[in-house]
């Protein structure tokens, strides 16, 4: 195990995913490594070398009093910086500041708040120092041996979604992935798809359904520009949940294009929900899929709760004044 410099003179650490965005994390961080130096910024660098290792690197180096995290990777590698904050023990995780400079496939946790993909832009954006108080999802699940635990910081996806990030996941790891590979796995895993029978709990309502797929978060973005949760808001204090009942494979490829502009809710199968709780579990023989912010971690039962305001993340001035002011508005109505 790598020794850890103390943070002495308020360091940011970057932790880098060299295999992010098709190995664009590796083969670009010598330029965005002179960036921050250009822009002034005092930094410890990481690389990870295997899946959950940001998780460990992170919780480790908050440990040694590293409080400003840069993320150079894509969703994947945000999600683990974000539960390496929340599982150590030092500082309560809003005391934690997160940036990203994005590099990944899909980036949909950037797409939301409109963080540049220009990385002196993105580098720029971060060293403005706005800070967004975000909220957060606890996730709990069956990993197919064991009920495990993982935080949530933009999307999680069950049924066939599920099912399509973990082919898209495979093909990831095997250097195989791009852009597309969401879309492509969306059209291929039709074949023999059975939408199965979920009980699906929002706080107190109960519904019964066979379920095609379902999405629950934060943010309004997954699968690289779907608006799967057109109505989320990061501030609200409420999960969204979208619940698309069972339909025909020619109704599937005939809305594709309705999932990037999230008119597909207008759709008779189609419904959305909020709550601060939402637990599903299926009636079918087989588990649920589960991913969480484009990672498949595991199968149904699977319950997700809000931690409200729970993250600070450094997002771009447009954004901040938007979801800013809407928090804001949130808690002066609290006071009343």
């Amino acid at each position: 195990m790598e020794a850890i410099r103390p943070n002495s003179n308020d360091d940011w650490l970057v932790v880098v995913n060299p295999n992010a965005g098709r190995r664009k994390g590796e083969k670009d961080w010598s330029v965005i490594a002179e960036l921050l130096e250009n822009a002034n910024f005092s930094f410890v660098s990481v690389f990870t070398q295997r899946k959950y290792q940001a998780i460990q690197l992170t919780k480790r180096h908050i440990e040694k009093a590293y409080k400003k995290i840069i993320v150079v990777g894509g969703d994947g590698t945000l999600n683990e910086v974000i539960n390496g904050v929340f599982k150590q023990k030092k500082y309560p995780p809003a005391e934690v500041v997160v940036a990203m400079i994005p590099v990944g496939t899909g980036n949909d946790w950037s797409r939301m708040y409109g963080m540049p993909r220009e990385y002196e832009e993105a580098i720029a954006v971060i060293a403005g120092g706005r800070t967004l108080q975000q909220d957060i999802g606890l996730v709990e699940f069956d990993d197919g041996s064991m009920l495990q635990k993982r935080y949530l910081a933009n999307m999680a996806g069950l049924g066939y979604d599920g099912l399509v990030a973990k082919k898209t996941n495979a093909q990831k790891e095997k250097g195989n992935s791009g852009p597309l590979s969401y879309v492509y796995n969306l059209f291929i895993s039709l074949f023999g798809w059975h939408s199965p029978e979920a009980v699906i709990t929002i706080d107190e309502e109960v519904i019964t359904a066979k379920v095609f797929s379902l999405s629950a978060g934060i943010n309004k973005f997954n699968g690289n520009g779907m608006m799967q949760l057109p109505f989320a808001s990061p501030v609200d204090g409420l999960l969204d949940l979208t619940i698309i009942r069972h339909v025909g494979k020619m109704m599937v490829l005939r809305s594709v294009k309705k999932l990037f502009d999230g008119s597909f809710i207008d759709l008779p199968q189609v419904s959305t929900h909020r709550g601060q709780r939402i637990t599903v579990t299926s009636k079918s023989r087989k588990a649920m899929a589960l991913e969480v912010d484009g990672e498949s971690i595991g199968y149904t039962p699977v319950t997700i709760t809000i931690l409200p305001l729970a993250a600070s993340l450094i997002v771009p001035e447009a954004a901040a004044q938007k979801y800013g002011w809407e928090q804001n508005s949130k808690a002066a109505e609290g006071k009343r």
